[in-house]
C-alpha cells in the first residue's frame, strides 16, 4: 500500500513540475442555517409558513458549488455559474456576495497576494490585499477524502466582518433577565439582527493532501504542504468532490481587474456601515420591512 501511495505522489509531482501544469478541483460548500432561523423565532410578523419558505431559500443560498483552477503558484476560485432563479436578481446577488458567493478569489502564493472582486449594492469592488497568514498546527490524524489520504491541520483565524456566514446567534438568557428589571414602557427592538453577533475569531479545521503538493485551497485558505480538500469552521463546510490533474481545457489563471480598489479592512467597513444604515432604517418608528433585508427580490 505504501509503495502505491509513494508511486502516486511521484507521478503527481511529475505533473506539477511540468511547465504548463494546471489542476482543477470542485468544492461543495454548505452553511448551517440554524443560527439564522433562531433569530426569526421571536419575530411575530413571520408566520410558520413564511419561516419555512425563508428556510428553504436560505438552504439553497447556502449550498454552493465552486471551481478551483490552480497551477504551481496561483489559483482562481469561482462559484459555478447557474441560471438565476426568478426573483434572484439584484438583492439576490448582493446576498450571495455577503454569504461567500459571487465574484472570484485569486491567490498568488509567490507574490503573497489575494485579489477578490465583489458586487455590493450595485457597486463593483476589487479587494486587493496580502494573503492572510495562518498559524497552522499540523496533526498526525488522517482520513480518506475520495481516493486521497488527507491530514488534519487547525488554525485560529480572524473573522471577516463582511462575510455574514460568520454570524452566530447570541445567548440572550442573561440579557432577558436584565430587561425584565428595566422600565416596561421602553420600546422593544424589532430587528431580528439584534440577536446576532459576529465573533472576532474562528477555529478552522482543514484537511490537506500531500499527494497533491501545491500550496492552495478554497477561498482564501492556503499555506499547507498539499492541496486543501476540506475546510470546516463549525458552521460552513467546504468539501472537495472532484479533482482533475492537467485538464484538457486550460483556464487562464489571472485576477479580476474591474471595480473600486479597496483593502479587505476597507471593504468590511463599507459593508458594516451599509448594514448599520439598513438596520436603523428598519428598526425606526416608520420601518416597515422588519428582519433587516429581503432574502431575494430587488433592492
Amino acid at each position: 500500500m505504501k509503495k502505491i501511495i509513494i508511486a502516486s505522489i511521484l507521478m503527481i509531482s511529475g505533473f506539477i513540475q511540468a511547465q504548463n501544469f494546471q489542476g482543477m478541483a470542485v468544492y461543495e460548500s454548505k452553511t448551517s442555517t440554524a443560527d439564522f432561523m433562531k433569530g426569526m423565532q421571536g419575530n411575530k410578523d413571520i408566520t410558520p409558513e413564511m419561516q419555512k419558505q425563508i428556510e428553504e431559500r436560505m438552504k439553497k443560498m447556502f449550498e454552493k458549488t465552486f471551481i478551483l483552477n490552480f497551477d504551481k503558484s496561483a489559483s482562481i476560485y469561482k462559484e459555478e455559474e447557474k441560471l438565476d432563479a426568478p426573483g434572484q436578481q439584484g438583492g439576490g446577488r448582493m446576498m450571495m456576495s455577503m454569504m461567500g458567493g459571487g465574484g472570484t478569489h485569486y491567490k498568488n502564493v509567490k507574490q503573497k497576494q489575494v485579489i477578490v472582486d465583489k458586487e455590493f449594492f450595485g457597486k463593483e469592488f476589487l479587494i486587493k490585499d496580502s494573503l492572510p497568514k495562518y498559524d497552522w498546527k499540523l496533526d498526525g490524524e488522517s482520513k480518506q477524502i475520495g481516493s486521497y489520504t488527507c491530514f488534519k491541520a487547525t488554525a485560529v483565524v480572524k473573522v471577516s466582518e463582511s462575510d455574514f456566514r460568520n454570524f452566530r446567534f447570541r445567548n440572550k438568557e442573561g440579557e432577558k433577565k436584565e430587561e425584565t428589571a428595566k422600565d416596561s414602557t421602553k420600546a422593544k427592538k424589532t430587528n431580528f439582527t439584534d440577536d446576532w453577533e459576529m465573533p472576532k475569531e474562528n477555529t478552522i479545521t482543514a484537511w490537506y493532501c500531500p499527494e497533491i503538493p501545491v500550496n492552495q485551497g478554497p477561498e482564501n485558505y492556503w499555506g499547507l504542504p498539499g492541496l486543501i480538500l476540506e475546510v470546516n469552521d463549525g458552521k460552513t463546510i467546504i468539501l472537495c468532490s472532484k479533482i482533475v490533474m492537467n485538464p484538457k481545457d486550460k483556464v487562464e489563471i489571472v485576477p479580476a481587474t474591474k471595480g473600486k480598489e479597496v483593502t479587505q479592512k476597507e471593504y468590511d467597513e463599507i459593508v458594516k456601515k451599509k448594514m448599520e444604515e439598513m438596520r436603523e432604517m428598519n428598526s425606526g418608528p416608520g420601518g416597515q420591512q422588519r428582519g433587516g433585508f429581503r432574502m431575494g427580490g430587488g433592492r
